[in-house]
C-alpha cells in the first residue's frame, strides 16, 4: 500500500474522529478509497450531509492531485502495474505478460472450458515471487540455449511484485481446497500457507455477492491483496432476476457491482478476475453463437475479455476478444493434475 493511504482522514475538512472511525470500519481507510467514492455512498456510509460528503471527496482528490496529467506521467503510473502469470506461457504472451492489476479481466466460456481452473491457478500464482514465476516458465532445454537470459529477465520484469493476499468470492461452490493444494505443491509452494493467504466467501444470492465485494475493502485495507476473484460473476444475478421485466434492475445492480470491483482494483493495485457464464445468441446465423451473459455492462467494464472453449482431447483455447491495446489472438493450453500448463 502507498504512503498516501497512511494520511489521517480526520485531517480532511469535514472529517472528525467519529466520521473517520466510521469510514475505517466501512473499509474506506485510505485517501484513494475516499477520492473514488461518490457523494451519495459516502453520505450513507458516514451518516453525513451531501454537502459535507462532497467537500470531503474533493479534499481527498486535491490531496492526491487527481486530475489531468500528461501522457508521459500516465506512462510512469503504468510502471506500477502487476502481472500474474496464468501458468501457460502462450496465454501470458496473449495477455501481454499475464493478468494485469488495476483493471478487470473477464474469462467466459461454456461448462468445462476451464474458467474455474484458471481462477484457482491465478489464486496460487499470485503468491509466487517474480523470480520463481520466471524460472517456472523456463524449460531446461531453453536454459541451455544462448540468449535466453534476456528472455528470462524480461519475464521477471513483467511479473512485477505480486502480493500474497487473494480474495475469492465463490458464487457456485466451486472453490475446492484440494485442487489448490495440488496446484501449490506442483510449484513447490507450501499448500497450507497458500490456502491461509486466500480469503474465501460463498455468495448465496446477488445482494450477498455485492455485500461481499464491499467487505473485500476491509480485507484489502488490512492485508496486501494482489488478486480479487469472482467465480462466477453472473450466476446469482441470473437466478435472482428472471424475465425481461427485471432485466433493467439486474443490469443496474451488475453495473454497481462492477464499479465496486474496479474501485478495489484501482485503490489497492489489485488484479480483478471474473468468470462468466454464456448463452447461445439465436440471432447469429453464422459463426460461433456463444455470447457472454451480462451484455454491454460487463463488456464495457472489463479491460480484458477472454473467451475459453474446449478443443481436442484435454486442450483448451483462450481467445482474446477485447483489449484496449493488444490485438485479438488465440493461445492453446492444457489442464492437468498440476494446473494450467502449455499445450
Amino acid at each position: 500500500m502507498s504512503d498516501e493511504q497512511d494520511i489521517a482522514l480526520d485531517e480532511l475538512p469535514g472529517v472528525g474522529k467519529k466520521t473517520a472511525e466510521k469510514l475505517h470500519d466501512a473499509g474506506y481507510g485510505s485517501l484513494m478509497a475516499i477520492a473514488t467514492m461518490n457523494a451519495s455512498k459516502l453520505q450513507e456510509t458516514a451518516d453525513i450531509g451531501e454537502k459535507t460528503a462532497t467537500t470531503i471527496i474533493n479534499a481527498a482528490r486535491d490531496e492526491l492531485d487527481i486530475g489531468f496529467s500528461t501522457g508521459s506521467e500516465k506512462m510512469e503510473q503504468r510502471e506500477s502495474v502487476r502481472r500474474i502469470p496464468t501458468g501457460s506461457e502462450e496465454v501470458d504472451d496473449l495477455l501481454g505478460g499475464g493478468v494485469e492489476s488495476q483493471c478487470i479481466t473477464e474469462f467466459y466460456g461454456e461448462f468445462g472450458s476451464a474458467k474455474t481452473q484458471m481462477a484457482l491457478q491465478l489464486a496460487v500464482n499470485a503468491q509466487v515471487s517474480p523470480e520463481e514465476a520466471a524460472a517456472d516458465q523456463q524449460s531446461p532445454d531453453e536454459d541451455e540455449e544462448d540468449g535466453d537470459e534476456s528472455s528470462t529477465a524480461e519475464t521477471t520484469a513483467n511479473a512485477a511484485d505480486y502480493s500474497k493476499g487473494v480474495v475469492f468470492i465463490d458464487t457456485e461452490d466451486t472453490f475446492i481446497p484440494e485442487r489448490v493444494e495440488q496446484m501449490a505443491e506442483s510449484r513447490g509452494l507450501d499448500p497450507e500457507e497458500v490456502l491461509d493467504n486466500i480469503f474465501v466467501a460463498r455468495a448465496y444470492n446477488s445482494d450477498h455477492q455485492i455485500l461481499l465485494a464491499e467487505e473485500a475493502q476491509d480485507i484489502a485495507s488490512e492485508h496486501d491483496i494482489g488478486l480479487i476473484v469472482v467465480d462466477s460473476l453472473t450466476a446469482q444475478f441470473r437466478s435472482d432476476y428472471v424475465g425481461r421485466g427485471q432485466l433493467a434492475d439486474r443490469q443496474q445492480k451488475l453495473n454497481q457491482h462492477m464499479h465496486t470491483l474496479q474501485r478495489l482494483a484501482n485503490t489497492y493495485n489489485a488484479a480483478v478476475v471474473v468468470t462468466n457464464q454464456v448463452m447461445a445468441n439465436p440471432g447469429q446465423l453464422f459463426g460461433d453463437p456463444t455470447t457472454a451473459i451480462g451484455g454491454h455492462i460487463i463488456s464495457h467494464n472489463s479491460a480484458f475479455r477472454i473467451y475459453l472453449r474446449k478443443s481436442k482431447k484435454d486442450k483448451r483455447i483462450a481467445r482474446l476478444v477485447d483489449c484496449p491495446y493488444l490485438p485479438e489472438g488465440e493461445a492453446v493450453f492444457k489442464v492437468d493434475e498440476t494446473g494450467i500448463i502449455d499445450a
